[in-house]
């Protein structure tokens, strides 16, 4: 049995920085687009300490699991509206994801 709470990830927004593409990507990667891992608005409920969500992009786990799980154990940070919640995202700088995280337990 998991000890930790389940919390919510939710996509907040896809963006796409097409001026850095642009200036840092080889042509071949010119025409990428958003991140097609994730929609906006996709809901995801996890228990953090079994590990990463099944179909979840293993790139943006690894980025933003430590959020997860400071907001899991009980974790308010500093400047969020409400407790128990973050905002975090993944490091492609091409074309970020945001999420939001809420504890649900």
């Amino acid at each position: 049995m998991s000890s930790l709470p389940r919390c919510k990830i939710t996509v907040l927004k896809r963006m796409l920085h097409q001026d850095l593409i642009d200036e840092y990507l080889d042509e071949a990667y010119q025409s990428i687009g958003l991140c097609e891992c994730f929609e906006d608005g996709q809901e995801v409920i996890v228990r953090p300490d079994e590990g990463m969500p099944e179909g979840f992009c293993a790139w943006a786990w690894a980025d933003i699991r430590h959020d997860v799980l400071a907001v899991a154990y009980g974790g308010n940070i500093p400047g969020m509206r409400e407790p128990g919640t973050t905002i975090t995202g993944c490091t492609d700088w091409c074309r970020p994801v945001i999420f939001g995280v809420e504890r649900m337990d």
